[in-house]
């Protein structure tokens, strides 16, 4: 079980996908105004990622055995189905969400992190399980980079900000804080 937490943490925080690794900014820079919306995002993109990583494993072990040079494409194609499943489920669900992510929940499609998440537990040749591990500390990473980001956006209208900092600037500042905080943890697993 030791072997599945350090996997679970590290992609959560030591190698969170957007705050260490700079993937998924889309949704993270869209979605961030309120908390309530980016945690609504986060759960989207959790359930997307751990489907992903099951279908990403079945495929590489028993479909593309002798076709690798497949695995790209197929791995769009997953992700572009589970995403479009998604949507018409959030959007029979709860047309209010559905209207709240607008344009962000269709570009989960495009999101870097899904893809990336793919490839890396690939690449790194993760069974089934450490994979859903893997993709469950992503995605609870990039949701708690969502929360974080949006909890300071909410708290930052209340404060008295210069106008030239208001808007797209304030948010790259703060953007640029947390993946800077994230990264003191770059070292924690490397010293175990």
């Amino acid at each position: 079980m030791g072997e599945l937490s350090w996997i679970l943490l590290s992609a959560m925080v030591v190698n969170n996908f957007t705050l260490a690794l700079f993937l998924g900014l889309c949704p993270f820079m869209g979605v961030s105004a309120r908390v309530s919306t980016a945690l609504r995002m986060g759960a989207a993109n959790i359930f997307v990622l751990t489907i992903t990583s099951a279908c990403a494993w079945f495929l590489n072990t028993f479909v593309l055995i002798h076709a690798p040079y497949l695995r790209l494409i197929s791995f769009i194609v997953v992700i572009a189905s589970l995403v479009q499943i998604v949507e018409m489920v959030i959007r029979k669900v709860s047309p209010t969400l559905f209207e709240q992510l607008g344009i962000f929940l269709p570009l989960i499609t495009t999101n870097c992190a899904i893809l990336g998440l793919a490839i890396f537990q690939t690449n790194r040749g993760y069974d089934l399980v450490q994979g859903l591990f893997f993709a469950l500390g992503a995605g609870l990473g990039l949701t708690l980079a969502l929360v974080l980001m949006a909890s300071i956006r909410e708290n930052t209208e209340l404060a008295d900000v210069p106008e030239v900092a208001k808007g797209t600037a304030l948010t790259l500042i703060i953007a640029g804080s947390l993946s800077l905080a994230f990264m003191g943890f770059a070292g924690l697993l490397s010293s175990s």
